[in-house]
This record gives structure tokens, C-alpha cells and sequence, in this order.
């Protein structure tokens, strides 16, 4: 296993499936809309959608669905699932809280989400977790939302931190993927069973002690 440096000037953060126990509200959502289709939703299918931009899932599932042109109106009908699911409520993910407190004690955080404004606000309150980023993006603010890496960039930027002296933290490939081509260091817990993808530190959870040893390492450093 990879290490994440030292030296460290930002962090970033994705936000679903790592921070937020949200990736359970998208996986009901996303299960009422195959079932209403005659297909059922497991790792094949989340795969296609996991991560994604609510447009690319929408597309993603048209395309599964074999309705290439409903691209938008599956969107739409995801998001509205979603927004249900999320009014009732989403807790923080096991040592999110702790590891966010921890790293902005040291350096600037930003969240950087390829949900919607709308979900990734309801998403963080819900957790406890607004108020504790210096800045946050979301899908819908950029031209281009993950796997490209306009998010990284524009949270990198905001923060006044060259990118490859930042660290990003992801769950899906799709956001690995942006953080790799923004040239961010890269820690993932994945969300999908069994997935793997490219990274600098990989765990099972944000409350594994390296993480915390690391995040206090940095706060050392500022502190000299």
C-alpha cells in the first residue's frame, strides 16, 4: 500500500459514499427505477451509475435500459427519487466527522461532489458536516462534472493550493478518475464491494487510525 504525504497543503473531499451515507438513498432510487423497467439493480448495474453526475447516470441507464433518447427524463425521475430519500435524513460515514475536523485543523478542506447543489447541501446538513469546508462545489456549477476534472481544479484553485500538493478522497472510480487527471494525490474507501480502483492509500473506512496519525501529522507540521 501507497502513503499519503506528509506534506500535504489540502484536502478535498468527495462527498456521497465517503463523508455521507447517502449511497444507500441512491441505491433505493436507483432500484425503483429498474424494477419499473423489469430489471434488477445489483453490483453490475451499480457499477454503471455509481459515482456519476445525475446527467451520465441518467444517460448510463437509458442506454442499460434500451431508452438511449430518456436520457434526461430517467434523470429527472433519479432525482426526484433521490430528494425523497434524503428528506429523511443521512448520517455521517464512520470517522468522517473526526477526519474532517482533524485535516481542517491543519490545512483547507473543500468538498467537491457530483451531486446536484441541492443534494449535496441537504447531504452535508444532514450529517452535521456544513459549515466545516472552506469551500464546496458541486456537479451542477461546473461544465464538467467528474471524471473530468474540472471539480478538483476549481477546488484547488479556491483554495490556493497547486493540486499536486493536494490530497483527494473518493469512494468511486469515476472520482478517482478526476482527481487523477487534476493531478491530486488520491485516498479512496470504495463503496462498491470488491472494487479497487488506482490510489495513493486505500482503506475500508475514513476511522482507520492511519488516517487520523496522518491528518495529526499535518496539524504538527503547521504547528512548527
Amino acid at each position: 500500500m501507497r502513503s499519503l504525504p506528509s506534506d500535504t497543503e489540502a484536502v478535498v473531499f468527495d462527498c456521497d459514499g465517503l463523508l455521507v451515507d447517502t449511497e444507500s438513498c441512491w441505491t433505493v432510487a436507483e432500484t425503483a427505477i429498474f424494477a419499473a423497467h423489469g430489471h434488477p439493480f445489483g453490483p453490475e448495474q451499480k457499477a454503471l451509475v455509481i459515482g456519476r453526475s445525475l446527467e451520465a447516470a441518467g444517460k448510463a441507464m437509458a442506454q442499460y435500459l434500451g431508452r438511449p433518447d430518456d436520457g434526461a427524463e430517467l434523470a429527472a425521475e433519479l432525482l426526484e427519487r433521490v430528494r425523497e430519500e434524503l428528506s429523511r435524513g443521512a448520517a455521517p460515514l464512520p470517522g468522517a466527522v473526526e477526519l474532517v475536523h482533524a485535516c481542517r485543523a491543519a490545512v483547507p478542506v473543500a468538498v467537491a461532489s457530483n451531486s446536484p447543489r441541492e443534494l449535496l447541501d441537504t447531504a452535508l446538513e444532514s450529517a452535521g458536516l456544513a459549515g466545516c469546508f472552506s469551500h464546496s462545489f458541486a456537479a451542477d456549477e461546473v461544465r464538467s462534472p467528474k471524471p473530468a476534472p474540472e471539480l478538483y481544479l476549481t477546488a484547488c484553485e479556491a483554495l490556493g493550493v497547486a493540486p499536486e500538493r493536494s490530497v483527494a478522497f473518493e469512494d468511486s472510480a469515476t472520482g478517482v478518475a478526476a482527481a487523477r487527471a487534476a493531478g491530486l494525490r488520491v485516498a479512496v474507501v470504495p463503496s462498491l464491494p470488491g472494487a479497487v480502483p488506482d490510489h495513493d492509500w486505500l482503506g475500508t473506512s475514513l476511522a482507520e487510525p492511519e488516517l487520523l496519525a496522518w491528518a495529526g501529522g499535518l496539524a504538527r507540521d503547521t504547528v512548527r
